[in-house]
């Protein structure tokens, strides 16, 4: 938080909730809230491939005093875009919380139309998305045709989708560097774009190496904490640590971006 976030998202791809129990994303929303306070938004990463469990994950995260809740498309499955929007409504028909939908056709197989978003805008909960679709055009018509705030989701994505009207982003390497990250966003709200984009180009070595070099941004983002002397903790099967010499070069990058 002192790092330049105003919110955090638990329980998402980076906190790996495949391998998570609902009993652990319960007591991990209740401690990061004793934490934190109200100083933070706290989002929770409920989605699953069956649509009964994420209801019920909605509801849980509600109880445990999430502020909303992160609802990837139902993966694996495939499901065509009238089951992928009967899902997302009755997902937040569940809960009285706000719902961020994340499209990630990438890892889930299935992407959430524009048309579909559109349509799941007139729900009165679903009101942000989180965007890994790597689509800007089908999310600039999103933008032009809805309130729904929008986040990016993929890195090296912050500034230009912040440009044409997003409200923010949901960032992995920010859980290493928020500064860096919140800075390029601070900077295009004053007005001064030409040292966004510095900021975000200066970012990118470590950007790539922590989300495009091969190994998930969980092993990466937990290989640089680790080598920061933070908590960070093993990453769980099927998942395996980054080796020492990634680790090497991922506190290499950082101390480039955070001591040049």
């Amino acid at each position: 938080m002192a790092g330049g976030c105003d919110g955090l998202v638990l329980n998402g791809t980076t906190g790996e909730s495949p391998t998570t129990t609902d009993a652990e994303k319960a007591e991990l929303i209740a401690a990061v809230r004793d934490a934190v306070g109200n100083r933070a938004a706290l989002v929770a990463g409920v989605g699953t491939a069956d649509t009964r469990h994420t209801a019920e994950g909605a509801r849980a995260a509600e109880k445990a005093g999430a502020d909303g809740v992160l609802v990837v498309t139902p993966y694996y499955s495939r499901p065509p875009q009238e089951a992928v929007e009967a899902h997302f409504r009755q997902v937040a028909d569940a809960s009285g919380l706000p719902v961020m939908l994340y499209d990630i056709p990438g890892r889930t197989g299935t992407r959430i139309e524009p048309e579909t978003m559109i349509r799941l805008a007139g729900h009165p909960r679903i009101v942000a998305v989180k965007d890994c679709s790597y689509d800007l055009l089908g999310t600039q018509k999103v933008l032009a045709r809805t309130e729904l705030a929008y986040y990016a989701g993929c890195d090296e994505h912050v500034l230009a989708l912040y440009a044409v009207g997003a409200a923010g982003c949901v960032s992995t390497v920010a859980n290493a560097v928020p500064g860096p990250i919140a800075a390029v966003l601070d900077a295009f709200d004053a007005g001064d774009t030409a040292h966004a984009a510095e900021l975000q180009l200066e970012a990118m070595p470590l950007i790539e190496a922590m989300t495009a070099a091969g190994l998930p941004g969980t092993v990466t983002a937990k290989a640089l904490l680790t080598r920061l002397g933070l908590p960070a903790g093993p990453v769980r099967a099927p998942l395996l640590p980054a080796g020492p010499e990634t680790a090497d070069a991922l506190r290499a990058l950082y101390d480039r971006l955070v001591a040049p």
